[in-house]
Order: structure tokens, then sequence, then C-alpha cells
């Protein structure tokens, strides 16, 4: 050590690298400092919490939230809900369902049709399918890919599972797989389960929801966009307002918002960086849901973020929401 300490102070390039070895371990492993605010959104049963951060995301002004739900608390009802051939602001999903805890937007859409593109479960029912086939452009403009849907469910014995899946509007469960799988390219419009180089399992949940792609897997940041063909090229890394969920070993449910499109106040994060934030919170899994205009959730009826659209709250045709059980 003496030696060293001796070289050191006579050899800024040494020193340069020493420091340069040091913090390669931390790249990519940011932290955030999170308040607790569950002061500011009135009362909550003590098995959820809300947490706000305004440290900065690779440098840029960040505002994010997340709520902190116990899956175990058996006072606690785990919900989606969708609309039918119209959408629903937040603040009106609220009203219709009787004023619930925490509200989350969650999966892309159709604007013309208003349609949910992903699948969603409520107490053990379909309510949304995914849309399995997109046309291909360019060079592949005669065919078609066939990607699984990222999708996360939490079973009737409040497990969460993050999985890959299948729906068929002619099923009433959806197939499932725990590892991404390659997209099917071909020139059919048509798409099996059978079709999938692995086979599917039943996935037999209480509730679930869908995005993607997923962003952790095994508590590290794996971003699955190439298999699900969710954002073409250089988009995973563009700065938006995001909406993701996650779940932590030890039966936490995460729903993260962070703000964005807004200069100097709050710029948004990339898939990466919610990736590495979901990790940072202790996530196993977890996927992103729509994010961009789409981005809202509120905690008692009270927005945490600044949706991004001028008009505020944009209208979505599927919500997840957290509320007590009914005596």
């Amino acid at each position: 050590m003496v030696a060293i300490s001796g070289s050191l102070k006579n050899n800024p390039d040494l020193k340069k690298l020493l420091f340069i070895l040091i913090a390669l371990p931390l790249i990519g492993h940011a932290q955030w400092n999170w308040q607790l605010v569950n002061a500011h959104y009135g009362e909550l049963p003590p098995s959820v919490e809300v947490y706000r951060t305004n440290d900065s995301i690779a440098g840029k002004p960040n505002i994010a939230y997340y709520v902190k739900a116990n899956l175990s608390d058996a006072i606690l009802e785990f919900r989606s809900d969708t609309t039918y051939k119209r959408r629903f602001t937040p603040d009106q999903f609220y009203q219709k369902l009787s004023a619930p805890l925490v509200i989350l937007n969650t999966s892309f859409f159709s604007f013309t049709t208003h349609q949910n593109l992903n699948m969603m479960m409520d107490q053990g029912k379909m309510t949304a399918y995914n849309f399995h086939t997109i046309p291909g452009k360019g060079k592949d403009t005669l065919k078609y890919r066939h990607p699984l849907v990222a999708t996360l469910g939490i079973s009737p014995k409040g497990m969460a599972d993050v999985a890959w899946t299948f729906t068929d509007s002619t099923k009433s469960v959806p197939w499932a797989s725990q590892t991404p799988m390659p997209l099917i390219l071909n020139e059919s419009i048509r798409f099996t389960h059978r079709e999938v180089m692995a086979p599917l399992e039943k996935w037999k949940m209480q509730t679930a929801v869908s995005g993607g792609p997923v962003l952790v897997q095994n508590g590290q940041v794996q971003v699955t966009n190439n298999e699900e063909w969710k954002f073409a090229g250089k988009a995973i890394d563009d700065r938006h307002p995001r909406s993701a969920m996650g779940y932590t070993a030890d039966g936490q449910l995460i729903l993260l918002v962070i703000e964005g499109r807004y200069p100097g106040k709050a710029e948004g994060a990339t898939l990466t960086q919610t990736a590495e934030m979901l990790a940072s919170l202790g996530c196993v899994e977890g996927l992103n849901l729509d994010g961009g205009g789409s981005s809202c959730m509120l905690v008692n009826g009270k927005e945490t973020i600044q949706p991004s659209d001028k008009e505020g709250q944009r209208a979505v045709p599927g919500v997840f929401y957290i509320r007590r059980k009914k005596n």
C-alpha cells in the first residue's frame, strides 16, 4: 500500500486509472434517494407506502414516484378494469371504481378503436386480449411478426409473476412462457400458441395486466425489446414519461411512474434507466407499461407525477388498481 500511495502522488495517470477501476463496478447501478410521502396522500393502510425522488437520472432532472404494496395483506384487492369502445381518464376510473387507493395506467391501446392491444384479467377472467400480429415493413412488407406479450399476473394466492403470454379470444385462460421467445416472422396473418418454439403452459391468474417489454429478470436489467418488437430502432433510448410494474422477493408489489417531457424539470427516462430504477428497488421481475402521455398514477384520487399531455390526464381503456376489500 505504501508503494502504491507513493506512486499515486507522482503519477496522475495512475491516479486516474485507479479511480476508473474503483468506479467501474458502480456504473449501471445508479441509486436514488426516496422520501416517504404518505402524508401527502391521505389515509392509507400500513401495507401501502408512497415514495418520491427528484434525484437526477444520468444527470438529467427527474421526478419519480413509486407505490409499494404488500401482496399478502388480506385487506387489499389487486384488480384491473377496462372500458368498452371508449376510454376514461384515471380520474374517471377513480369515480367509476368508487375511490380505490391506487390507480395506474396499463396497456398500449388503439386511438381509433379505443381497444386494449394487450391482455388483461380481472377476478380470473380475461377482459382484453393480445394482438399478436404486426405487419412487416421495408424488406419484410409481405411478412408478419408474431411476438408474445409481457404480462404481470397475480395468482389467487397473492403470488406475482412476469411472463410472456399468448391469448386466444376463444379460450378463457392465456398460455405463458417463463423465458422470452424469439418472435416468429412469416407470411401468415394467423398465429397459434403451438407455433412458439418452446411449449407454453396455461397461466391461471386472478389479475393480470400487460405492456412490454420486460425490463428486469432475476433481479437484473434485461430488456427483451427485440423479442417483443415493442420499440423499433433506437427508440429504446428515447426519454419519455414511464409507467412500470414489478415485484420483490418478499412479496411487495412495486408501481413506478416517472415524469417526463418537462425540460429543466423532469425529462423522463429511457427503458434501460426505468429498468435500473426497478432493479434498484429490489424487483425480481418487472415490465414496462404504456408510457408517454398515458403515464399517470393516482393515490387516493391525487396525482403523483404530472401527466405530459397539455390537456392533462389522457383517457385510457384499462387500469390496474388497489383497493380495500369490501366487507
